[in-house]
């Protein structure tokens, strides 16, 4: 019923911990070799017959319309070579694609990151899931799946977790990838003129560069578009916008996202962002406001911002206005998240 694709280049690192994952769902595994130079391809071929090789054309989708050519059933799962499955309910995807069989599947990837020494983990949903009838890969790089004919694509949620091993590595090695993304995106720009979800991939590559001013200047200009505000990626943008504006110093100017607040506020990521912003221009109270309404909302993609990633900020803001009590006890509503720890200890002189 379904085969799983992937096109990988000089994945030695985490290829073979992708594949023994994958071998127990009994799967036929597809793998392309876009060029590599170590020992990818040996890899593979331990794992899998199905290891082809494509000459790479600087296009992401022209790879991956390649390695679906090779599939021998109708549905396609796409993996990519440094995630490693977590989870996968065979028979309720199997299931689901009976019931959608013209939709697209949206698995959960798992990315944990770190920056200045802290831990993030962000869930996002990833369509990975559909018929090779009705959809191939468009775009040169984040390549999305696209209807072949006409029509709107309908997504489902598939019972799915992959971690992503992607982001490890130091701001040189993030940054090595990352200008290889830039170099594709800005060469489909002159191509094919302003898209806005190619100038938000580049914003996010320069934000995951962490040059913050360079990814406002990109957002602000994949802003101007007339954009559906329930994609994910529009709710990332605006999110990482705010974050950008936040990281290089203009707190003025994100206030300006309170123009959009109610077509956002729906995510506690974005009212978490809020309290951020209200916090940064010394509106604590409205800060405070904002991050106890994130506390109430169930669902969060940043690992926290719902909990005590907010009772932190609460607790600082109380700190910072003297209010000790409050302060210690929205520290120790943290667990024990670190920075709220070192608070603790750091003011214990404050408490007693």
């Amino acid at each position: 019923m379904i085969s799983i694709c992937m096109i990988v280049k000089n994945a030695e690192k985490h290829l073979a911990g992708c594949l023994k994952a994958l071998m127990p769902l009994g799967y036929e595994i597809v793998v392309v070799d876009t060029g590599s130079t170590d020992g990818t391809k040996q890899i593979a071929g331990e794992y899998t017959d199905n290891v082809y090789d494509f000459v790479w054309q600087q296009d992401f989708s022209a790879a991956r319309n390649f390695s679906i050519s090779k599939a021998s059933n109708e549905y396609i799962l796409v993996i990519d070579s440094d995630e490693v499955l977590e989870h996968f309910n065979k028979k309720e995807v199997e299931r689901l694609i009976r019931q959608n069989p013209e939709g697209v599947g949206r698995l959960v990837i798992k990315d944990r990151f770190e920056r200045n020494g802290e831990v993030f983990r962000v869930n996002s949903r990833v369509a990975r899931l559909f018929s090779k009838r009705l959809y191939q890969y468009k775009g040169k790089i984040h390549e999305q799946p696209a209807h072949i004919g006409e029509g709107e694509i309908r997504y489902y949620n598939i019972p799915v977790e992959v971690d992503h091993r992607g982001y490890d590595g130091d701001l040189e090695t993030r940054k090595k990838k990352t200008d290889r993304n830039i170099t594709i995106l800005m060469k489909q720009l002159e191509n094919e003129g302003d898209d806005p979800y190619v100038l938000y991939q580049l914003g996010k590559s320069y934000y995951m560069q962490e040059d913050y001013v360079t990814a406002c200047q990109w957002f602000d200009k994949a802003l101007y578009f007339d954009l559906d505000t329930r994609l994910e990626y529009v709710q990332d943008m605006v999110e990482s916008y705010g974050y950008s504006l936040l990281n290089s110093g203009q707190y003025e100017k994100a206030m300006q996202l309170l123009g959009v607040y109610d077509e956002f506020a729906v995510s506690a990521d974005f009212v978490f962002l809020m309290g951020l912003i209200y916090m940064n221009n010394a509106k604590f109270t409205e800060a405070i406001g904002e991050f106890k309404k994130a506390t109430k909302m169930e669902y969060s993609k940043m690992d926290g911002v719902n909990s005590y990633r907010a009772y932190y900020n609460i607790g600082v803001i109380y700190e910072c206005l003297g209010q000790i009590e409050k302060a210690k006890r929205y520290y120790s509503m943290c667990d024990d998240y670190k920075p709220a720890l070192d608070r603790l200890k750091g003011s214990i002189k404050y408490f007693v």
